[in-house]
């Protein structure tokens, strides 16, 4: 064993103590329940998604503990249950790796990443699932949601050929929700705005974006640009509420060039 990895495996030793004292000793961890912590896992979720999209590495290494921390807390209340601990944990990922990808653990031979996802969607059928779809977690927000339906469809081969029919899609969902718009019916008009969004991220697959990123990445500019008006309109001491449009709009463009 390299010293690389008995560092490692005291390093998780540690933790793994430091747990137990925890759970043990502290009034806030004693009450702790699976129930309990979900919320705040979701939370560390995305904050290390934060990090990761502001490629801050040392945020990114803060989170992912955070998170262990998590990882860590249900298996001990899973091993105080006898249901299950860290070990179990551990095996059963690792058992789940060596099966869905016989390419390195077996004798089946694959061309590209691509094979690698269709065998993968393959093998998850054979255990089992009723749908490549099941996978897909309920609770996902809309947008990522539609993302990996995507993609699990693609995965046994339901999808478009060419970009340019993803984009003609795109225009053809644009002219069905303009019809429902000057028709003013207001059920369809969503149903029609949920069609073109799930086909602008389908095509944004096709141009290999991720579109939970690229909407982060406009969110982020937004409030950058928005701040800096903010901070203007302080300055004059005139409240936005008190600015007119063409007003605000000369420290939006301000903005835009910074």
């Amino acid at each position: 064993m390299s010293n690389s990895l008995q560092f490692q495996l005291k390093s998780f030793e540690r933790l793994l103590k430091i747990m137990d004292e925890l759970r043990e000793n502290c009034p806030w961890d004693k009450k702790q329940t699976m129930q309990s912590l979900r919320h705040l896992t979701i939370e560390e979720t995305y904050e290390l998604g934060d990090a990761i999209l502001d490629n801050n590495i040392e945020e990114v290494k803060k989170e992912l503990g955070d998170l262990l921390l998590h990882i860590i807390f249900y298996a001990k209340i899973g091993s105080e249950t006898n249901d299950f601990d860290i070990a179990d944990v551990c095996n059963e990922i690792s058992d789940k790796l060596i099966h869905r990808h016989p390419h390195i653990y077996g004798d089946v031979v694959v061309k590209d990443e691509e094979e690698v996802k269709q065998n993968w969607e393959k093998l998850k059928l054979k255990e089992g699932k009723k749908s490549v779809l099941e996978g897909v977690p309920k609770s996902l927000p809309a947008l990522v949601k539609a993302s990996r339906i995507q993609d699990k469809a693609k995965g046994v081969g339901f999808d478009w050929e060419e970009p340019h029919q993803v984009w003609d899609k795109v225009q053809e969902e644009l002219q069905e929700l303009q019809v429902e718009v000057e028709a003013k019916n207001q059920d369809k008009i969503e149903a029609e705005f949920g069609d073109v969004l799930f086909s602008m991220i389908n095509y944004a697959r096709f141009l290999n974006i991720n579109p939970e990123d690229a909407l982060e990445r406009t969110n982020k500019k937004f409030i950058k640009r928005f701040q800096y008006l903010e901070s203007k309109a302080n300055q004059l001491g005139k409240p936005l509420m008190d600015m007119t449009l063409t007003e605000m709009d000369v420290f939006w463009n301000e903005a835009k060039k910074l």
